[in-house]
């Protein structure tokens, strides 16, 4: 975490509940901190993937520790589009997305909160652009305390947590996708480096097929879907185990999967 310039605010890696687009919501005081809803309930600028899921974010922080600021005189700014479908990493040849002018507030002196839909800003979700604008500016930078899917699925997977890799999606392709698990499970079993990915859930059936049809049968395969809910699945077999016997994931909640040996 970086000092900051002197009278400018701090930008705050606010995480969100893991239960975005679930049936169910999990009690936020089960899964984040009380002093990370403190911060959260005092801020009134943010940066945010979706307006309206920030909102609705805010009115259960509101209902544990009162806004400072009234949800309706929140200013809640949404990252660009492009931004949090096509990344804003420079992929493809196209110029990196420059968020300086979205920390104005901060410059003059106020906080700013950064919030994705489901986890932690910035990994597997928008936001890296905005972080790296801040320490550009000079700004101070706080990630608190939440759930990261990611990191609680490799822990409950039995695979190595020592060496591993986030592939982020897989291709949609059939053939394409089939031959990116084959390079993924050729690393695996080669490095003893985990592989970690996730798909949009209403695909989550059609990869779940997919590795079950691609992967030898000696490679394990990791599931986990639900995190931090009550109806959390987490489970790792060899494929061979999970042949004939599986049970794909559903296609409305989110899924981390991994494979290795």
């Amino acid at each position: 975490m970086n000092a900051g310039t002197a009278g400018a605010g701090t930008l705050y890696l606010v995480p969100a509940p893991l239960d975005f687009g679930c049936a169910t919501q999990a009690p936020l005081q089960d899964v984040l901190p009380a002093a990370t809803l403190q911060t959260a309930a005092r801020l009134g600028h943010w940066l945010c993937e979706n307006a309206k899921s920030a909102r609705a974010y805010l009115k259960r922080v509101d209902s544990l520790h009162p806004l400072s600021t009234p949800l309706q005189q929140q200013q809640i700014t949404e990252l660009p589009r492009a931004v949090h479908k096509k990344g804003d990493h420079g992929d493809s040849g196209a110029a990196r997305f420059d968020a300086r002018p979205l920390l104005a507030a901060a410059l003059a002196g106020n906080d700013i909160g950064l919030l994705s839909e489901a986890g932690m800003p910035a990994v597997a979700d928008p936001g890296a652009g905005v972080v790296r604008a801040a320490h550009a500016l000079g700004l101070r930078v706080a990630p608190l305390v939440g759930p990261v899917s990611l990191l609680l699925a490799l822990a409950a997977s039995g695979l190595n947590g020592q060496h591993f890799a986030f592939v982020g999606y897989l291709p949609q392709d059939a053939q394409a996708r089939a031959q990116r698990i084959k390079e993924l499970e050729g690393v695996a079993l080669r490095t003893d480096q985990t592989q970690i990915f996730i798909e949009t859930p209403y695909r989550n059936a059609a990869l779940w097929q997919a590795l079950l049809q691609t992967l030898q049968a000696h490679t394990r395969l990791a599931l986990a879907h639900g995190l931090t809910l009550p109806d959390a699945h987490i489970q790792s077999r060899l494929v061979r185990e999970w042949r004939g016997q599986a049970t794909p994931p559903d296609n409305r909640t989110p899924a981390v999967f991994a494979l290795g040996r």
